[in-house]
C-alpha cells in the first residue's frame, strides 16, 4: 500500500473505527430477523468504539499532521474537540440508554444514528478545507433530523424534526453560496490559503465579503446564534431529552471549532465593520436569550435559550481570537468555556431525564417542588449545576467565563464585555428559580417521581462534582488547553 495513503487512512482512523463498531448491532439486528439486540449490548458496542476512538486520537496527538491533501489536519484543536466529543457522545448514550423515549425497538438505530452524527462532527473539527467543512456538518445534520423525530413523542418531536430540517436545509444553502463565493474570488477552498488571500481581499472585494459573512450565518445556524435562533426552543423540547442534551453540545464544540479555523486570519484586525457586526450578533445573542430564558417554566425550553445566551459568550471569546491581536488566547478562552459548558449542560439535561419517566411528559420549573426534601443529592447536584451555569465562583462555569472576558478585555473590547456581564447579571434570576422551587417549596404533586435509573444519576451527580473539583483546578485545565490550542502553529 502506498504509504501516503496509509498515513492517510491512520488520520480518520478513530472516527472509522467508531463507526464500523457502531454498525454491529444493527447487523446483529438484521441477520436476527430485525429482532432488537439487549440495549445493555448495543451500549457496550457504542462505550466500546468510543475507547477505540479515544485510544486511536490519544496516539495522534501531540503532533500537528495533514491527510488527503491538507484537506484533513490533525491539531490540538482536532484532538481536543474530539475528546469533548466523544466524552458528549458517551454520556448521552447513557441517558438514551434510561429514558423512556429512546430506549425501545429501535435503539441499535438510535445508537448508530448518534455515533454517526459523532463522526461528521469529528470530520468537522478536522476540516482544512470549507468544502469538507460542508460534508462533515451535513453528516452531522442529516443524523440529528432523525434523533430528532425518533421520539415515541408523537406531535412535538415531528414537529421540531420537520422545523429543523426545513431550516436547517435553508441554513446549508446559505453556507454552500458562501463557499462558492468565497472560492470564486480566493480560487481555493483552504482554510490556509484563504486565511493568506484575505488581507488583500476584505476590505476590496465585496464578492469575498459577501461570501464571508453567509458561511458565518451557515455556520452560525448550528450553535443558534441571533438572529437564526428562533429554531432552538422548539427543537430542543420537542427532541427527546438525550438528543437534546448530545445535540446542544456536541454541536457547539464541533462548530466553534470551525469557527477558530475560518477565524484564524490577521486580516479580520483590519475590518472594522465586520467587527462590529460580529459584537452586535453576540451581544444581541446574549441579550435575546438571557431575557427569552426568563420568560419560559418549561425547563429544556429555559435551557434553550440558555444555550442561546452561551453560544453568545462564546462567540465574545471568538472575537477576541478572531479580531485582536492575540488569537491563541483568545481561542484557548473558547475550547475551555466549550469544555465547561459541555459538562454544565449535560448535567441539566440529566436531572430533566430522571424526572420524565414517559416520553410526552412535560418538566416544568415548578415540577422541581420539594426536590430538595426527597431527593437531597440530586437537588444538590442541580444546585450546582445552576450556579456554574450563571458563572458563580468557584465552579467552573465562573472561570470559563472569566478566560472568555479576560481575552476580550486584552483586545480593549470592554463594550463587549460590558453587555456580557449584564447578561450574566439577568441569568441569575432564571438560574436560581429552580435552586428556590427545590429548597424553599413545599413538596407537589410531581416531587415523588421514582428516579431509578442509575446511569443517568450517576452522570448528574458526577458532572456536579467536576464542576467544582476542575473549578479548584481551572488553572491547570486552562494549561492543557492552552498548549493544545498552540499547537495549531
Amino acid at each position: 500500500m502506498n504509504p501516503k495513503l496509509l498515513q492517510d487512512l491512520l488520520m480518520i482512523a478513530p472516527m472509522a473505527a467508531l463507526f464500523l463498531i457502531s454498525l454491529i448491532p444493527l447487523t446483529i439486528k438484521v441477520i436476527n430477523f430485525n429482532r432488537e439486540p439487549k440495549a445493555f449490548f448495543t451500549l457496550i458496542y457504542g462505550f466500546i468504539g468510543l475507547a477505540f476512538a479515544i485510544g486511536l486520537t490519544a496516539s495522534l496527538e501531540g503532533t500537528k499532521k495533514t491527510a488527503f491533501s491538507n484537506a484533513v489536519i490533525m491539531d490540538g484543536i482536532s484532538v481536543w474537540g474530539s475528546y469533548l466529543v466523544y466524552g458528549i457522545t458517551a454520556v448521552s448514550l447513557m441517558l438514551a440508554f434510561d429514558h423512556a423515549a429512546t430506549r425501545g425497538k429501535q435503539f441499535a438505530e438510535f445508537l448508530f444514528l448518534m455515533v454517526s452524527s459523532a463522526c461528521g462532527m469529528v470530520v468537522l473539527l478536522m476540516a482544512n478545507d470549507l468544502i469538507v467543512t460542508f460534508l462533515g456538518i451535513e453528516t452531522m445534520s442529516l443524523c440529528l433530523y432523525i434523533l430528532v423525530a425518533m421520539s415515541k413523542e408523537e406531535v412535538l418531536s415531528k414537529e421540531a424534526a420537520f422545523k429543523y430540517f426545513v431550516i436547517g436545509s435553508f441554513a446549508s444553502a446559505i453556507l454552500l453560496y458562501g463557499i462558492a463565493f468565497i472560492y470564486g474570488t480566493v480560487g481555493s477552498t483552504y482554510f490556509p490559503e484563504i486565511a493568506a488571500a484575505a488581507p488583500k481581499l476584505i476590505n476590496t472585494n465585496r464578492l469575498f465579503l459577501v461570501g464571508f459573512a453567509m458561511v458565518i450565518l451557515g455556520l452560525g445556524f448550528k450553535v443558534a446564534m441571533f438572529p437564526l435562533h428562533a429554531w432552538a426552543p422548539d427543537v430542543y423540547q420537542g427532541a427527546a431529552t438525550p438528543v437534546t442534551a448530545f445535540m446542544s453540545t456536541a454541536v457547539k464544540v464541533a462548530t466553534f471549532a470551525s469557527f477558530l479555523r475560518l477565524f484564524n486570519s490577521e486580516a479580520l484586525g483590519s475590518a472594522p465593520r465586520i467587527l462590529e457586526i460580529m459584537q452586535w450578533l453576540a451581544v444581541l445573542t446574549i441579550i435575546v436569550g438571557n431575557i427569552a430564558a426568563v420568560m419560559q417554566d418549561n425547563l429544556k425550553r429555559m435551557l434553550a435559550y440558555s444555550s442561546i445566551a452561551h453560544s453568545g459568550y462564546i462567540l465574545v471569546g471568538l472575537i477576541a481570537a478572531g479580531f485582536g491581536e492575540n488569537f491563541k488566547w483568545g481561542a484557548t478562552g473558547v475550547m475551555f468555556y466549550l469544555f465547561s459548558y459541555s459538562l454544565m449542560t449535560l448535567g441539566s439535561f440529566a436531572l430533566i431525564a430522571l424526572l420524565e419517566d414517559k416520553e410526552d411528559i412535560k418538566v416544568n420549573v415548578q415540577n422541581l417542588k420539594g426536590l430538595a426534601h426527597h431527593h437531597p443529592v440530586l437537588a444538590l447536584s442541580l444546585s450546582v449545576l445552576m450556579l456554574s451555569l450563571a458563572g458563580i465562583p468557584p465552579t467552573l462555569g465562573f472561570f470559563g467565563k472569566f478566560y472568555i472576558f479576560s481575552a476580550a478585555i486584552e483586545q480593549d473590547m470592554y463594550w463587549l464585555v460590558f453587555w456580557g456581564v449584564i447578561g450574566s447579571v439577568i441569568s441569575v434570576y432564571f438560574y436560581l428559580r429552580p435552586v428556590v422551587y427545590m429548597y424553599m417549596s413545599e413538596a407537589g404533586e410531581d416531587s415523588r417521581i421514582k428516579v431509578t435509573h442509575y446511569q443517568t444519576r450517576f452522570a448528574l451527580i458526577a458532572s456536579a462534582v467536576l464542576i467544582l473539583v476542575l473549578g479548584l483546578f481551572s488553572s491547570t485545565i486552562l494549561q492543557a488547553v492552552q498548549r493544545s490550542v498552540e499547537n495549531m502553529f
